[in-house]
C-alpha cells in the first residue's frame, strides 16, 4: 500500500512512557505531506494502554506485534519506520519485515538480540528515574509539568510542554525487562539522528547506537526534534528517499 503519488508511506513508534503518537508526530507527518506528499501514521503501543494487547502476548512483544501488523499492511518496500527512544527496541523485536524499506531511528536504539530496554539504559549515569506502580506497570518518577519539560522539550515552547506532560503514562513492566529476541535493523538502511544537546539520552550511549546504522546525522536539539524542529527530520527522510 503507498499513497496516490507511489511514495512510501513513513510509520512511526514513539518512545516509552507516554502515550498519543500522533500527537508527537504531527509537526513532522504535517511538514512531510507538505513538502513531499508523504502520508504517515502512529503505531498504537499496547503496552502504553494504546492498544488492547495481541493475545498471549504483553510489553515489548505486544508492542512488536502491533507494528508488524501495520505492516502487514504495506506491500513490499514501501515503509519507512521511525523509531524513538524506546520505539528503536521494539522495530530491533518485529524482527525483518519485507515492507520495511528505510529506518530512521531518532535518539533511539538498535540493540542486538537478548538486550532488554532496561538493560540498555542501565549504563547510563544520569538515567530517567522511573518508579513501579505496583500494578505490572511503570512511570516516570519525581518529575512534573515543569521538571519534564526541562528534561526532555528544553527547546520546546511552554504551551508543547504542557500538551507532552498530559501525554505522559505508565507502561507496562515487561516493556522494560523482556530480552530482544530479533534484531529488526540489521540489513537495512538506516539513518541514526544524533540529537547533540538531548538531556534524557546520553551522547555516549547515542553514538554507540548510532554506530550500527548505515549512516548517521547529529543536530543540535534535545529529545524530540520531530517535535521541535520537524525540518529536521524531514530533511533525513528525503534524503533517504532520494538515494532510492
Amino acid at each position: 500500500m503507498t499513497d496516490a503519488n507511489d511514495h512510501p508511506t513513513v510509520v512511526f513508534m514513539h518512545g516509552a512512557l507516554v502515550c498519543d503518537g500522533e500527537w508527537w508526530w504531527r509537526p513532522t507527518a504535517e511538514l512531510l505531506f507538505e513538502r513531499a506528499g508523504i502520508r504517515s501514521r502512529a503505531v498504537a503501543l499496547p503496552s502504553c494502554g494504546e492498544a488492547p494487547p495481541p493475545a498471549g502476548t504483553e510489553g515489548l512483544v505486544a508492542d512488536a506485534a502491533a507494528l508488524r501488523a501495520v505492516l502487514d499492511e504495506f506491500s513490499r518496500a514501501s515503509a519507512i519506520v521511525v523509531g524513538h527512544s524506546y520505539g528503536g527496541t521494539v522495530i530491533a523485536e518485529a524482527g525483518q519485515h519485507p515492507a520495511v524499506a528505510h529506518l530512521l531511528a531518532i535518539s533511539s536504539y538498535l540493540p542486538e538480540a537478548g538486550l532488554s530496554q532496561g538493560a540498555i539504559m542501565s549504563g547510563e549515569s544520569d538515567s530517567v528515574t522511573i518508579g513501579d506502580n505496583g500494578d505490572g506497570t511503570l512511570s516516570v518518577s519525581g518529575y512534573d509539568a515543569a521538571s519534564f519539560g526541562a528534561r526532555f522539550l528544553h527547546d520546546a515552547d511552554e504551551a508543547t510542554r504542557h500538551h507532552a506532560w498530559e501525554r505522559v503514562t505508565a507502561q507496562s513492566v515487561a516493556a522494560f525487562v523482556t530480552p530482544t529476541s530479533a534484531v529488526g535493523w540489521e540489513g537495512v538502511d538506516s539513518t541514526y539522528i544524533v540529537c547533540s544537546e538531548d538531556r534524557s539520552t546520553s551522547l555516549a550511549l547515542q553514538r554507540e547506537h548510532a554506530s550500527r546504522a548505515t549512516r548517521s546525522v547529529e543536530v543540535p536539539t534535545g529529545h524530540h526534534p520531530f517535535v521541535t524542529r520537524p525540518d529536521l527530520v524531514v530533511e533525513q527522510i528525503e534524503a533517504m528517499l532520494a538515494s532510492g
